[in-house]
């Protein structure tokens, strides 16, 4: 019988569980401890959070990968590959490494159903197992209390932000969503939160378990000036460490700060050397990303109105000669009404576009749920008829914002690479 190649195993493992989300951490728990992968690595970082949990784990990644750590990084979703999710030393893995991995879990887990992401997570405890790196840093998918990675016993927990999104898994209260996201801290280790004022539900947690907890503006915080920033926060011993004229990150700042407080607890403290050059060297696609042809472009996978706020912080902070156009595409449980609220005292004009396939949006949806928010907007059934319209009308100092989903980004993408030499 001909084997199954990744494409072919991604959609077996989308047929075997009846429900895209099912929480709990019971049957994935059971087929991690029978393959043995509930220690992937000597030090493992957690890292929940509603937005800026792929900056976070970047960062990280990039800044242990200068100090000659072997590290292992776990993101969801992808925006091209499903090989985006697991990278060594920021490099993705073959579509052969995972299919190893997944016809080992399909074996260990008999009759056990197990959902597409539960797959995936094990597939990447699987590969950090077998590559034997120094440190893996998982991002939690959802929530966090009963998401497939709070399996593994974390010794650095994170939680970058708490905000509202997944309402349908999580709820409208920031209460609860800020206790089920403070489920991946871990008894008398430490606890690191990028929220300036989280929730009394994260801080009691971390103090019923016995966490250490360090909170934004109160354990460390950062300043930032033209050219640089400089970081304040307490080492292992709860000590005053102090950072100056540390590079800007092309990644948010805010996640930038709470990363340097997560590396005071790292067994093998990265140098400052080390900082600089993994802080430059830190790329994500589709987070704050800069185009410059065939014209002047922002894309950010922002799909939230806390996530548009940062968006809007770097948008105010680099101001633009010309005008300001927005492409907006969102999926259809999203709040684009929030999202362009944040946007709009930045943007001259707004496209709006649709998506097809699951959970995605007509124009026509979306534009019902933001008229009375925007002055002056184009509609458009596609995000390639939007930029190819867009491609007419701007001239070399407008820019463009992309924004709403991964997959706007995705399509973006996949039309830039059409018009690279523009």
């Amino acid at each position: 019988m001909k084997e199954k190649n990744l494409n072919q195993w991604l959609q077996y493992l989308e047929s075997l569980h009846p429900s895209e989300i099912d929480m709990g951490l019971a049957r994935v728990r059971d087929v991690a401890q029978k393959m043995n992968l509930l220690k992937p690595a000597k030090t493992v970082v957690m890292v929940a959070g509603t937005n800026g949990k792929g900056s976070t784990v970047t960062l990280t990644s990039s800044i242990l990968r200068q100090a000659g750590l072997k590290v292992g990084a776990f993101m969801s979703p992808h925006l091209h590959l499903y090989n985006e999710r697991v990278k060594i030393n920021g490099v993705m893995l073959s579509d052969e490494n995972f299919i190893e991995s997944f016809k080992a879990i399909d074996k260990a887990r008999g009759d056990i159903l197990l959902t597409y992401f539960e797959v995936g997570t094990l597939s990447a405890l699987y590969l950090f197992t077998k590559h034997q790196v120094d440190v893996a840093v998982l991002e939690v998918g959802l929530g966090g209390r009963l998401d497939a990675v709070n399996i593994v016993d974390a010794d650095i927990s994170v939680v970058t932000s708490i905000g509202l999104d997944h309402q349908d898994w999580l709820g409208n209260d920031l209460t609860q969503i800020a206790f089920e996201k403070s489920g991946i801290y871990r008894s008398e280790k430490p606890a690191i939160c990028g929220e300036r004022t989280p929730q009394a539900s994260l801080v009691n947690h971390a103090e019923d378990i016995g966490s250490a907890l360090y909170v934004k503006g109160q354990a460390f915080d950062f300043e930032q000036n033209e050219r640089d920033w400089n970081w304040t926060g307490l080492n292992k011993e709860g000590q005053v460490v102090k950072f100056e004229n540390l590079p800007l990150p092309s990644l948010p700042i805010e996640n930038a700060a709470t990363v340097l407080q997560l590396l005071q607890f790292m067994p093998q403290e990265p140098s400052l050397i080390d900082m600089h050059k993994g802080i430059l060297s830190a790329k994500l696609s589709g987070r704050l990303e800069r185009v410059i042809k065939p014209f002047k472009a922002v894309l950010d996978v922002g799909h939230n109105p806390q996530a548009a706020q940062m968006l809007a912080k770097s948008l105010e902070s680099q101001p633009v000669k010309g005008r300001r156009f927005a492409l907006l595409a969102m999926l259809e449980d999203k709040d684009p009404a929030g999202v362009v609220e944040k946007l709009k005292p930045f943007i001259d004009s707004w496209y709006l576009a649709g998506l097809k396939g699951y959970r995605g949006q007509k124009v026509e949806t979306l534009k019902a749920k933001v008229i009375e928010r925007v002055n002056g907007f184009s509609c458009y059934e596609s995000v390639r008829e939007a930029l190819d319209d867009l491609l007419l009308k701007m001239n070399e100092d407008d820019e463009l914002v992309v924004v709403g989903s991964f997959m706007v980004i995705a399509k973006t993408h996949e039309w830039l690479a059409l018009h690279k030499s523009g």
